[in-house]
């Protein structure tokens, strides 16, 4: 395996010895020697200061004995001094010798067990996942369809119809659920074989499937088989107990793999009756139903477009996850995992998605087989250096911008929107969404266009999926079959 030893030059600062090695894909360790001159520069450093703050009985404030101070508090001093050097020494590193990390760095042996000893050097291992190293293939002259889908009549009027059902009462009900009826209940999930509860919130929401979802749907973020039969005879009060196995891929890492119990107690349920047409108008602000259907047909022409522009960038997206390979950390981290979720979150509602048939989509993306999910990790990678290879920036207006588009598509204002996302920590994923649009739109413009009409669109689409029908207009990122999280029931 290569390695690198580099000995940087005393500049006053902080000096130490930098051993840098490859030890597995997209992983590398840093080993760290710092001097003993720093160690006692650093130490004394504390001490001096501890001496100046402290207040010791029968000393005046800053005047108690070193020795004194040494015996009360040396063992926390040299432990933080220690810990302080670990971490700024690793900053150091990684910024002198560009390296690019991933994930959290993790220590080779616990920080506990590594002695900080006055005219001694303090030595350190550290690994971490890094970006990996890889070439962007030719970029130009890529074949992209370009899918032309038109407007009708009938889409206006679907869209109304949901709109009605969007903005309708929801009126309480206590039993015989039908399609899109809301549970409303305490919830509790669990490890089997667990006595204690990993997750337990007493305000959850289940959506009842109808036949268009196949009978599946979402339960606190997973994607649940036969849904709509295990809640078929049930009523407010009782009790249900799904089983599900969550992904290797999940963005939690305490339980990829494992199976969980989920008890969901229905406290309520509600059904929602459309609103009217007038009702619809006045929530609109337009004063006839023809000014409401241009309303909507606006929409969905902008909703097209945004669908139109993300079936073309899939394209990109599935020609570099063809045409590179690269090696990739080993294991996929929680953070890298949650980012892959709230970006996709993001894009979802950016396309004009109402937010329940997002968090659908989700569940059916947290149910990727382990390959997909790597698949979304290289993406990540590849669309990182494509924006920089086309020098892609994104402003603040940018953001700003694509913040008030979302927030218009969700009936939202735009500052309770980013207040929103800056608060739940979206507001970054929004940036990198635009940055990744913006490179593959950089690809798009130098690419062979082909215009395809809907049907042939949906063709392709049926072909790609082994021949079973379209759900949508637009492939999703990343590829392979999915695969459902099983789950069984049992009464109680």
């Amino acid at each position: 395996m290569p390695d690198t030893t580099v000995t940087p030059e005393h500049s006053g600062e902080a000096s130490a010895n930098v051993k840098i090695e490859d030890v597995g894909p997209a992983l590398k360790r840093l080993t760290i020697t710092i001097s003993p001159e720093v160690v006692m520069e650093k130490l004394e450093e504390s001490i001096g200061a501890l001496g100046h703050e402290t207040t010791m009985p029968g000393f005046r404030r800053g005047k108690a004995p070193r020795r004194l101070l040494e015996r009360r508090f040396g063992t926390t001093v040299r432990n933080e001094t220690k810990n302080r050097l670990i971490a700024d020494a690793y900053a150091k590193a990684v910024e002198e010798h560009g390296i690019q990390p991933v994930g959290e760095p993790e220590p080779t042996e616990p920080a506990d067990s590594l002695e900080l000893v006055a005219g001694k050097p303090l030595s350190f291992a550290i690994e971490v996942e890094v970006a990996p190293s890889f070439e962007l293939p030719v970029l130009e002259g890529i074949a992209i369809k370009k899918p032309l889908l038109e407007i009708r009549d009938e889409h206006v009027e679907d869209r109304i119809d949901r709109q009605r059902r969007r903005h309708g009462e929801l009126n309480p009900i206590t039993g015989d659920f039908q399609p899109d009826d809301r549970l409303l209940g305490q919830v509790s999930v669990t490890k089997r074989g667990d006595e204690s509860p990993l997750f337990e919130n007493e305000q959850a929401v289940i959506i009842c499937p109808g036949a268009e979802d196949g009978g599946k749907g979402p339960v606190l973020g997973m994607m649940i088989d036969g849904l709509a039969d295990i809640l078929k005879g049930r009523s407010v009060g009782d009790t249900l107990t799904i089983e599900a196995v969550a992904s290797e891929g999940h963005e939690r890492e305490d339980v990829r793999g494992a199976t969980l119990v989920i008890s969901f107690r229905i406290m309520g349920a509600q059904r929602p009756a459309p609103a009217t047409l007038e009702q619809l108008l006045e929530i609109f602000s337009v004063e006839t139903v023809e000014i409401l259907r241009e309303q909507m047909r606006m929409a969905l022409q902008h909703q097209r477009d945004q669908e139109q522009a993300s079936a073309m960038r899939e394209q990109v997206y599935k020609h570099l996850l063809n045409a590179v390979e690269m090696e990739l950390p080993e294991k996929l981290s929680a953070s890298q995992a949650l980012r892959t979720v709230e970006g996709q979150r993001v894009e979802l509602l950016d396309r004009g998605m109402p937010p329940d048939e997002v968090e659908r989509e989700l569940a059916e993306m947290r149910n990727d087989s382990e390959a997909q999910a790597r698949d979304r990790l290289k993406l990540f990678f590849l669309m990182r250096r494509l924006g920089d290879h086309f020098k892609i920036d994104v402003t603040e207006q940018e953001v700003n911008g694509r913040i008030a588009a979302i927030a218009a598509q969700h009936g939202q204002r735009p500052d309770q929107l980013r207040t929103e996302l800056v608060k739940t920590g979206r507001i970054n994923e929004v940036a990198r969404m635009v940055f990744e649009q913006k490179a593959a739109d950089r690809v798009i413009a130098i690419a062979k266009i082909e215009d395809v009409t809907a049907d042939e669109w949906n063709e392709l689409l049926i072909a790609e999926k082994g021949g079973a029908a379209a759900k949508t207009t637009t492939t999703k990122k990343g590829t392979g079959q999915k695969t459902s999280g099983k789950a069984t029931t049992r009464k109680s």
